[in-house]
């Protein structure tokens, strides 16, 4: 039998030790549908690993390239970026798809009138006699260069769009999910989404942790895992607007699919996992 002083005790540690369990993690400022989607995803993650830990956003969104420097700093505990070389010497990746490999599947903006370029393309060689244009430091980028495609690359995202309308480039690979999103913001311009042709490569876009957030990456890790195996992730991806809108309108059983690899792929990618990755079959 426990006395009262030795049960208040142990009921004391025991709250303090359920209240230091709870955590709360920083993150960049969300900036727009995507970004969305992610941060639901972490809130997902967030919940499973600790269900009382809060996720605090910044006042003001930082941009992409400053991102690995605050996370090595400390001054926010996480971003998501895209699989590169360089994010995965930097800095430490949970390694599941956030999107299901999702940007790895890519449908084309083309300009107004030039499906016709597009109508008799059946291979990687036949796409290679057009042009396609993609950021400069864009992981893709390379994957589409090694796939032996003609890229012509710019730093900005928004100025693609407008080199697409000007000629300089006959097609924009977007990730699955964003030819429609991207269309609405530039109303402007004559361009529409490609009827044909669906690009797939392996791709994966992390959580990104400090190098050492062994404990964070483990949480991470674990509610992540829970929330693939009693169906809360597949539930929140598939019902997500974003994803709805590619079943509607992607036509994505008529495109003809071409694949190519990612040798840009880190070696412990979980490519033996096919439930991580986006099934077009069932888009």
């Amino acid at each position: 039998m426990f006395g009262i002083k030795t049960l208040s005790a142990l009921l004391v540690v025991i709250f303090f030790s359920q209240v230091s369990v709870a955590e709360d993690i920083r993150i960049n400022k969300v900036a727009d549908e995507k970004e969305e989607l992610l941060l639901s995803v972490l809130e997902l993650v967030w919940s499973k690993a600790d269900p009382n830990g809060k996720i605090i956003q910044l006042n003001d969104e930082l941009p992409v390239s400053r991102l690995p420097v605050e996370v090595e700093s400390g001054a926010i505990d996480l971003m998501w970026a895209g699989a590169s070389a360089n994010n995965d010497e930097q800095m430490l990746a949970v390694r599941i798809p956030l999107l299901k490999g999702m940007l790895g599947h890519r449908i084309s903006i083309i300009r107004q009138g030039d499906q016709h370029k597009f109508n008799d393309i059946r291979s990687i060689s036949d796409l290679a006699r057009l042009d396609a244009g993609m950021g400069r430091t864009w992981g893709s980028t390379k994957v589409l260069e090694q796939a032996g495609l003609n890229v012509v690359t710019a730093m900005k995202y928004e100025n693609l769009f407008h080199m697409l309308e000007g000629g300089r480039f006959d097609y924009f690979p977007r990730g699955i999910h964003e030819p429609w999103a991207d269309l609405a913001k530039y109303p402007e311009l004559p361009l529409e989404v490609e009827k044909r042709i669906l690009l797939i490569y392996p791709y994966a876009m992390y959580f990104y942790l400090q190098k050492d957030n062994r404990a964070l990456h483990a949480k991470l890790t674990r509610g992540f895992e829970q929330a693939i195996a009693d169906g809360s992730f597949d539930e929140l991806f598939y019902s997500a607007p974003m994803v709805k809108q590619v079943i509607e309108k992607g036509n994505i059983k008529d495109r003809i699919v071409l694949r190519m690899p990612n040798n840009e792929m880190h070696k412990d990618t979980p490519v033996d996992r096919p439930e991580l990755w986006l099934d077009v079959n069932k888009l």
